[in-house]
């Protein structure tokens, strides 16, 4: 496969053309990537209107996600099957029609089945036009192009929240999802225009290994989604679930080992950069939708911000991200990438060692700063480990590893949710039995303490507002504690991003 599969004449030309490329494909990441943020902010409006429980509307969010990782892995046999550019087409057109779709849902039935299609549609927009971009742009221009591609793929966790909320107070729930119509109409013709086709290998469809891959895959998504619902492994459901995933990922790793065409060709991973950069984006997974996940909690929970502000809030740290990303974008033609990777690994460590020290009192320029950092931080970390990534594996093995690449990507995401949330609370509780049994009428060192006259522990009133601020100290600290265990696995990274292997010049 050539970098350029349909080159326009001229230098400037073909400049022209890679920029109406990477213009069409960073639209279509951008609808993809922001609908994942966007709903989540409108669920407790869903669930009033669909009459739903807290337990029902999680499907929502829940069906999406799992219908994304059951087809994502399928993307590299449906390209060599169809062509990259029809199959592109195809998931942004079934992306829009199922987004208006879910909008026109008047029960919750309907909407969770219009959302596992629409998940379903939309999962190969991301490894697709990764993939594409590495083939567009010759490979001295990889970091520019990884680091543009970047930028849209962080725009939907910065604006997500913000957006999902502003649409949903002023026009309703509907409407997050009418948006996506504007903009895949345009994305299409972009990619019609401009987009050119790959060659395509056909290959026969190995049935045994799509469907262990995608039941372990699928079952593995239910269980960290509904896990701290169900308090994980004390529930028989999640025992079920993890046995299913673990099994069907066994039968699928010795299948493929012995397949004459398996459905994924694991000898993609003897690639030493590739097995390295599967790991990164692992971490870089965990590491980044966990901060999202836990600073509107604590931002509403501890001091009381609005959500739209919470929100705001968060738009710091994209910026930074993006800014970094666009530095990483120039820097890699100059700079080895596994540099900036060990840079932005250690200002991730530094911020988190900073959040690990936050209190209900901490300024909002503070958070703001702090948050610039990080989003900085995972910048660098995102782009190199895109580019290096890929730098030693062959263009015709780009499609399928792109589509692993994001699924691990995703499910670094969901185990790394999972794990915060979980420890949060349960780290909750022991603070606050471990506080509480220090307070007692007969404590000297509390006796001594001037405090305030609402916290009589001679009253039920008083011994009530003891309690509440008690949960807020237990929280607090159960925070600052989420926030060590991701800065020591940040720090805990950086030999091995020796594992890369630094590209020929």
């Amino acid at each position: 496969m050539t970098e350029l599969v349909a080159q326009p004449s001229g230098k400037e030309g073909m400049n022209v053309r890679r920029g109406w490329v990477m213009a069409a494909l960073l639209l279509a990441t951008i609808m993809q990537v922001i609908d994942i943020t966007i709903a989540a902010v409108a669920i407790p409006r869903m669930q009033g209107n669909l009459s739903a429980s807290p337990d029902q509307i999680s499907w929502v969010l829940t069906s999406y996600v799992v219908a994304t990782a059951i087809v994502t892995p399928t993307v590299g046999w449906l390209a060599a099957q169809f062509g990259r550019r029809r199959l592109m087409l195809l998931s942004v057109a079934g992306f829009t029609v199922t987004s208006i779709a879910c909008g026109q849902s008047s029960s919750l039935e309907e909407l969770v089945f219009w959302r596992i299609c629409q998940g379903a549609m939309g999962a190969p927009i991301i490894p697709l036009s990764h993939a594409t971009l590495l083939d567009v742009f010759p490979r001295h221009r990889h970091g520019f192009a990884m680091g543009m591609w970047s930028v849209g793929m962080m725009i939907g966790p910065i604006i997500g929240p913000s957006l999902g909320g502003y649409i949903t107070e002023v026009h309703g729930w509907p409407w997050i999802f009418y948006i996506n119509l504007p903009l895949g109409l345009v994305a299409f013709l972009g990619i019609r225009s401009f987009v050119p086709e790959a060659p395509r290998r056909k290959r026969p469809f190995d049935i045994i290994g799509f469907t262990t891959l995608s039941v372990g895959v699928a079952t593995f998504q239910v269980m960290l989604d509904r896990g701290e619902i169900l308090d994980w492994f004390s529930s028989t459901e999640i025992l079920i679930e993890c046995g299913i995933a673990v099994a069907c990922l066994y039968v699928f790793l010795v299948h493929s080992r012995f397949s004459k065409h398996p459905f994924i060709d694991l000898s993609i991973f003897r690639d030493r950069n590739f097995a390295a950069g599967v790991w990164f984006v692992f971490m870089f997974g965990l590491l980044l939708l966990t901060g999202i996940a836990l600073m509107p909690p604590f931002l509403q929970n501890l001091l009381d911000y609005p959500v739209m502000t919470s929100g705001n809030v968060l738009i710091a740290r994209g910026a930074g991200a993006m800014a970094a990303m666009m530095v990483s974008a120039r820097l890699l033609d100059k700079i080895d990438g596994r540099r900036l990777i060990i840079i932005g690994l250690v200002l991730m460590a530094y911020a988190m060692w900073e959040q690990a020290h936050f209190t209900p009192n901490v300024s909002f320029w503070t958070i703001q700063w702090i948050g610039a950092i990080q989003g900085f931080g995972l910048g660098l970390v995102f782009v190199p480990t895109n580019t290096l990534t890929f730098a030693t594996l062959p263009p015709e093995q780009r499609t399928e590893a792109t589509g692993i690449f994001n699924l691990i990507r995703n499910i670094g995401s969901s185990i790394g949710v999972s794990i915060v949330i979980s420890q949060l609370i349960r780290n909750t509780q022991i603070n606050h039995e471990e506080i509480a049994t220090r307070i007692h009428p007969f404590d000297s060192a509390l006796r001594s303490l001037t405090m305030p006259k609402t916290w009589d522990l001679s009253t039920v009133d008083g011994m009530l507002a003891m309690n509440l601020e008690i949960t807020r100290q237990a929280n607090t600290i159960a925070f600052n504690n989420d926030f060590k265990l991701l800065m020591i696995i940040a720090l805990l990274n950086i030999p091995l991003v020796l594992l890369f292997k630094a590209p020929k010049k």
